[in-house]
């Protein structure tokens, strides 16, 4: 019966996104029948401050040394502490963040690289971020056994920029948890808009930390311009603060915007399915995505997409979304009019969306997750 570590650091620390990916992805894991032992490792915790462990068969093992800390200790001392240290002894060590740590001779080896956004858009990473990962994520690549990539678009990144051979990777895709479906009670709605201050006019939905990767410039850029068609719409991203965000709020003083672009910031989990069922639309033109989860969340409440037609965004938005080029203002704009105003595209992508969403479960992403760790422990 092999023994398994996951780092669960991710999932711990950080709300949307990696971290949230990690906690559906782990959850999906506890509810599959399974003969493995699993330990949850969790950097810059107490054991006390961890809830119930998804199942019984898995065990917490955290430690209090902070994320960063193991970082300086790890990538720049080179401190060869392996991380069995907190584990213990185990057969397998998956690195679910970009980072692999050093580890005990004869302990196979997972990594998880989620994208390359920081080669492939590097003016938009921040520049202390890009130079750790720069000299971090190959050298993990190099030493793992196996990669997971989140999308055919990022192991064909991995493949093209680290020259890694394509049969070391493997796509693990995500899925869209049940939650995730058409909220209709207007009770509910009536909260959660009050909830977050969103007024009663109709809003354009955005998701995602505020930095330039997610190109909220040209988004209200073309908002501006939907507004001067004589839509009135308003704006609404959901996501915590990033870096190089200032541009951002510059457009909106700008294009004098202030009042009708409402940043809420992180959103609780359980108010997303609301918060897209609200909105007219999804606009996710991002310049670059590992995957695009909010595609497929958004689709499953019902609720036209729009997105990038770069990276990994077609894979998850499949026919049922209106693909733009995320560098063309009047292109999100006139995406934006169509979707706004055409009720016969609105419900043909509703209807088209309903059905791409339901390809994608966390149950069979976790299956195939079982099936990955099995070979990479029978083949030790």
């Amino acid at each position: 019966m092999p023994t398994i570590a996951i780092d669960y650091t991710p999932a711990y620390e950080q709300g949307g996104g990696i971290g949230r990916l990690t906690r559906e992805l782990i959850a999906a894991l506890g509810r599959r029948p399974d003969e493995n032992q699993y330990r949850l490792f969790v950097a810059g915790a107490q054991r006390t401050q961890l809830p119930l462990a998804p199942a019984p068969r898995f065990a917490w093992c955290p430690t209090p040394i902070t994320p960063v800390n193991l970082a300086r200790l790890w990538y720049r001392l080179g401190l060869p502490l392996p991380v069995e240290t907190f584990t213990g002894g185990v057969d397998l060590y998956h690195a679910t963040d970009f980072t692999l740590p050093p580890t005990l001779p004869g302990t196979r080896t997972l990594l998880t690289v989620h994208d390359l956004s920081f080669v492939r858009v590097p003016e938009t990473a921040s520049p202390r971020l890009k130079a750790y990962l720069d000299a971090v994520v190959p050298r993990s690549c190099r030493r793992a056994d196996h990669i997971l990539a989140d999308s055919q678009a990022t192991k064909d990144d991995l493949v093209e920029l680290y020259q890694l051979p394509a049969d070391k990777i493997t796509v693990l895709l995500s899925g869209v948890d049940a939650r995730f479906k058409p909220v209709a009670d207007p009770q509910l709605r009536a909260a959660v808009r009050e909830k977050y201050n969103l007024g009663q006019q109709p809003y354009i939905f955005a998701i995602g930390t505020v930095q330039p990767r997610k190109n909220y410039g040209r988004l209200i850029e073309a908002l501006a311009h939907l507004r001067a068609l004589g839509h009135d719409v308003t704006l609404v991203i959901a996501g915590g603060k990033g870096w190089l965000e200032d541009p951002i709020y510059q457009a909106l003083d700008k294009l004098r915007l202030r009042e009708q672009v409402r940043f809420i910031g992180f959103a609780d989990d359980a108010d997303l399915p609301t918060l897209y069922s609200e909105a007219r639309c999804l606009a996710f033109p991002s310049l670059y995505e590992g995957f695009g989860l909010p595609i497929l969340e958004a689709m499953a409440c019902g609720t036209p997409v729009i997105t990038s037609h770069v990276s990994s965004m077609p894979e998850a938005a499949g026919d049922a979304a209106l693909l733009i080029s995320p560098t063309d203002v009047d292109a999100i704009t006139a995406a934006l009019e169509q979707v706004v105003s055409d009720e016969h595209l609105r419900l043909s992508l509703i209807e088209r969306g309903y059905t791409q969403a339901a390809r994608f479960t966390w149950d069979t992403s976790a299956q195939q997750l079982q099936s990955v760790y099995a070979t990479l422990c029978t083949s030790k």
